[in-house]
């Protein structure tokens, strides 16, 4: 696994991905069931400073109870690498079109099809993960991550049996997904409830890191709560328990053998454990996952407000007692917010009665509701305590594939995954229409269609939704052409369909 360079005197955050096996030199990052009852806690002792015997948990029983119920995760697919990528190191080798976000379809459109080294190419890839089965018939909770681009999914159990696994849907945005193998009368775990985990509490891991399966590592809650860079939506649970490539989608037992979270992501220099772990509270997944059996996608809720941090200095400017809560800087045009009637310079300090600390928490619990959900927000205006009522609207974000229903017939031919665009956006990119791409596969990402373009038009006919793109492209023959906004620039692309 790599990590995204920033400074080599900082940290980064790096998706714990499946380890890469194999493959063209190409690595990759990246409704409650309970069926049994919790482990028994048979412990050894030991004396605490006052000399009062404390139970230690008895880890191993753990894993042989439920151990089972863990299972090795490989996937094979493709990923695209650039033709022309720089070797580093060899002067003359820079790429002239510097940080031109269109200078993939400039070289297409100067060399031709085919020709010379633009464009890029698919080349396949192998690469492991983990997961946990929640229901005897073959449901299994996994990250996103794991299974992204994944072309085949195999699943293997303790018993060494093999079985192809259905990607029901996936959540990239949680980075949580949801697996259906063929089977009956399986092991299965118990899901606890995260929210009554206590930092300093033992934790167990069980996964495949580097492909070693059912490995077992253990260590304690460092911190709940935790807002990551681009993750403000997940409030992580963070340890310190050894957690390294392939044990991603792996279960965190608590002490009782019941699942707290899903193992996600590490802080790392070097691509390995360093004492900085971090998984899915297994309340938000199983939400998520709720979601995504019933419904086949997942729709995030949207308040409309960007928030910061309250320091002691904000905290003492606006006559609050503690510098907690999340300060609004800006509310969005026509947002849930707005019409609320939240202002700039209100202090959220709780919603529906939970207490908001930093301004992480807040995307964290917007992201347990759903849109349409009305919210009891309190809120510090000028001295004064308020309460204010919103209705929370719909983020966008649809994005979320789903296999088992052919939901998804543009991405099969077209290789993208798109959402419609918000109010704010549309006046951010300057445009009144579009769908905002989220992924690129296939025929699309072939072409130099990338995530974040703006798709304004197929063949000519300008889009607003999925329904719209897909209707289009159903029409169409071997090839389409796509407008594409990137940045302040347009451009038809054409695209060979798949």
């Amino acid at each position: 696994m790599q990590t995204v360079p920033l400074k080599s005197t900082r940290l980064v955050i790096a998706l714990l991905a499946a380890g890469l096996i194999g493959g063209a030199g190409v690595t990759v990052f990246h409704a409650e069931r309970v069926h049994a009852a919790p482990v028994p806690a048979p412990a050894a002792s030991a004396l605490t400073g006052a000399g009062t015997p404390m139970a230690l948990p008895d880890f191993a029983q753990i894993t042989q109870r439920y151990g089972p119920a863990v299972v090795n995760i490989t996937v094979t697919g493709s990923t695209q690498v650039s033709n022309d990528m720089p070797m580093a190191g060899h002067p003359g080798n820079e790429d002239p079109f510097g940080n031109d976000p269109f200078f993939q379809f400039f070289r297409q459109f100067q060399q031709g099809q085919g020709q010379g080294q633009g464009g890029s190419h698919e080349v396949p890839m192998r690469a492991e993960g983990s997961g946990f089965i929640i229901s005897p018939d073959g449901i299994i909770l996994t990250n996103a991550h794991v299974v992204h681009n994944a072309k085949t999914v195999t699943v293997k159990l303790t018993d060494r049996r093999e079985f192809r696994a259905k990607v029901l849907g996936q959540d990239p945005k949680t980075d949580i997904a949801v697996l259906k193998i063929n089977a009956s009368n399986l092991p299965v775990v118990v899901l606890g409830n995260s929210n009554t985990l206590r930092v300093g509490e033992w934790v167990l891991a069980i996964g495949s890191p580097f492909g070693f399966e059912n490995s077992v590592t253990a260590g304690v809650v460092s911190a709940k709560g935790r807002s990551l860079p681009d993750d403000d939506e997940v409030p992580f649970i963070q340890t310190d328990v050894a957690v390294n490539p392939g044990n991603s989608g792996g279960p965190l037992f608590n002490t009782r053998g019941q699942v707290v979270g899903i193992n996600s992501q590490i802080y790392s220099q070097t691509g390995g454990f360093e004492g900085l772990s971090f998984a899915i509270p297994i309340n938000l997944a199983v939400q998520i996952a709720h979601k995504i059996e019933t419904s086949g996608k997942v729709e995030h809720a949207r308040l409309g407000v960007s928030v910061q941090d309250v320091n002691q200095t904000l905290a003492n400017s606006f006559k609050l007692s503690a510098p907690d809560g999340a300060l609004i800087a800006s509310v969005v045009k026509g947002s849930p917010a707005e019409k609320a009637g939240l202002k700039p310079g209100d202090v959220i300090q709780s919603v529906n009665g939970q207490s908001i600390v930093t301004s992480g928490d807040l995307p964290a619990i917007i992201a347990l509701d759903s849109p349409g959900d009305r919210i009891k927000l309190g809120i510090w205006r000028k001295d004064t305590p308020l309460t204010v009522t919103a209705t929370l609207g719909n983020a966008g974000n649809n994005s979320t594939l789903v296999a088992s229903n052919g939901n998804s017939a543009s991405q099969s031919k077209l290789g993208l995954t798109v959402r419609p665009l918000q109010g704010d956006e549309k006046q951010q990119d300057g445009v009144d229409h579009g769908v905002v791409v989220e992924d690129a596969s296939g025929p699309a990402a072939q072409a130099g269609i990338q995530a974040g373009d703006v798709l304004l038009s197929v063949n000519g006919t300008p889009v607003n939704s999925v329904a719209e793109v897909r209707a289009v492209v159903a029409k169409s023959g071997d090839s389409v052409a796509l407008l594409i906004q990137r940045g302040d620039n347009e451009i038809f692309v054409p695209v060979q369909l798949g």
